[in-house]
């Protein structure tokens, strides 16, 4: 099993020198084209679709994280400790509107 840590460790190892060149704003465009793609693969009900594009939404957002400095997973677990953030159960008990 991989740790989110590690796979942007991956993502790092891969792609840092490009991404960096790219920048934070050309890379994070990359990011929302990536995320238009998972809707569309969404709406159209394609499952093998939507698997690749979760998986190339995960690497836009890990390669976006490693040219600002944030580390995925701790952002992840300090707002995501195990319980709702908001209401701070689990499962969630907020209401929802």
């Amino acid at each position: 099993m991989v740790t989110i840590r590690e796979f942007q460790q991956l993502m790092r190892e891969l792609y840092y020198e490009r991404d960096s060149r790219r920048g934070v704003e050309k890379t994070y465009m990359w990011l929302v084209q990536e995320v238009g793609e998972l809707g569309r693969a969404i709406l159209k009900g394609d499952l093998k679709n939507i698997k690749e594009e979760v998986a190339d939404v995960l690497a836009w957002l890990a390669s976006l994280c490693n040219i600002l400095g944030i580390d995925l997973e701790d952002a992840a677990l300090s707002k995501y400790p195990g319980v709702c953030p908001k209401c701070g159960s689990k499962p969630c008990r907020c209401q929802v509107h």
